[in-house]
């Protein structure tokens, strides 16, 4: 009996191939054959969770008090933590009580947070190229999408004169991320300024995903949206605990800034989760509290592999510039294929895995994302095996 009448929701229908799914039937099919694959296409960081992390987790398992449904808006004690944080990363004071709330990591936040925002119809401004989730969510809850096509002469930062005022005047919503996921771009403090200035004019409501704020190199230093005067006013900012402590697999994250637009966030999570198991917000903390010194060898670890591979790539014919944060290297294709080809056959011939640029929206065509989450070993093998058979730019 074949059920050909059931089908999913429309919504479902809308959205684009997820393309990180397609590659993950590619991997599976390249094991199958016996390839020994180098992996650079997730942003999955490589490496333990820190031992102070675990072993705070492993203590709060056995704490009975931890093992009931948590807090909807999650523990005191970890949003005490949050707010704490950010006073000392950016001398930002929140309120723990209603300008903090711990999320299922920051992509189930930033999806839930479309759905409680966003009516059928209602137009969004989104980056292309951007993190998926950032125009994936908006299309679940029905949104319109304006996609701002960056550009690599404006060093892929958003050029808000490209916005038409009869774009805008409509628009909901505009989420933005810097340090950037795919390009690895940042932007100066000026452009949070005028993005703020923007985002009153018209009235709409700023999104900032600010996962990759400690992952950054040679002395720069990430703005946090809510140190603008004005920006609290008009938005929130998104994090995980995923990137720089190594908790992909945990689950955490968190949003904080404007308390009514929290507000509306937490209203939808309480019909839909119980929020993150006590245990976890508690190693969170631990988390959140490490010394400088973790974060220094952090940052090391990914500044060095970001100068071993772009002098690598150099020699291949590649001139990419050093991110000044983030995970990855923003790569354009030999010229002639598109991202999907690029990114196959570099797979089909090496085994190593990049993401196509496709996938980040149409503004990241004709671009590959390489993922520095294996050691100089790995990445020297990659490169070895990309020169064997020729591939350069």
């Amino acid at each position: 009996m074949t059920l050909d009448w059931i089908t999913p929701a429309d919504r479902l229908q809308k959205l684009p191939p997820y393309v990180f799914a397609r590659l993950d039937e590619l991997k599976a099919r390249a094991r199958e054959q016996g390839l020994d694959l180098i992996d650079l296409g997730m942003g999955n960081p490589d490496g333990a969770t820190p031992q102070p992390v675990v072993e705070a987790a492993v203590a709060a398992i056995q704490n009975s008090a931890n093992h009931g449904y948590p807090p909807f808006e999650g523990t005191a004690s970890f949003r005490r933590t949050i707010t704490k944080w950010y006073s000392r990363r950016y001398n930002v004071e929140l309120d723990p009580e209603s300008e903090a709330l711990p999320l299922l990591g920051s992509k189930e936040g930033l999806a839930h947070f479309a759905i409680a925002y966003i009516n059928p119809g209602d137009l969004i401004l989104v980056p292309s190229p951007a993190y998926p989730v950032l125009f994936r969510g908006p299309i679940i809850a029905g949104a319109k999408v304006h996609n701002i096509i960056l550009k690599p002469e404006n060093d892929w930062v958003i050029d808000l004169a490209d916005i038409p005022d009869s774009v805008a005047e409509q628009a909901k919503i505009l989420y933005f991320n810097y340090p950037s996921n795919p390009t690895g771009a940042t932007a100066p403090r000026e452009f949070y300024k005028d993005i703020v200035a923007f985002a009153h004019k018209h009235q709409i409501l700023l999104v900032h995903d600010l996962c990759y704020a400690e992952l950054a190199f040679d002395g720069y230093q990430p703005t946090s949206l809510l140190e603008i005067p004005g920006g609290k006013e008009i938005g929130v900012e998104f994090h995980t605990m995923s990137k720089t402590y190594n908790m992909a697999g945990w689950r955490v994250g968190f949003v904080v800034g404007n308390s009514k637009i929290i507000q509306g966030l937490r209203t939808l999570k309480t019909n839909l989760d119980y929020g993150i198991f006590s245990a976890l917000q508690a190693a969170a903390e631990t988390a959140l509290q490490l010394p400088d010194s973790y974060l220094h060898e952090v940052q090391n670890r990914y500044r060095t592999r970001r100068d071993f591979m772009v002098e690598g790539l150099a020699e291949l014919g590649w001139n990419i510039p050093k991110p000044l944060a983030a995970m990855y290297l923003w790569v354009p294709c030999t010229p002639g294929m598109s991202s999907t080809d690029f990114a196959l056959n570099v797979l089909q011939q090496t085994g190593v895995v990049v993401t196509p640029g496709n996938a980040f929206g149409p503004g990241g065509e004709g671009y590959v994302r390489i993922s520095l989450i294996a050691d100089c070993d790995r990445l020297g093998e990659s490169l070895r095996r990309m020169k064997q058979a020729n591939i350069r730019y």
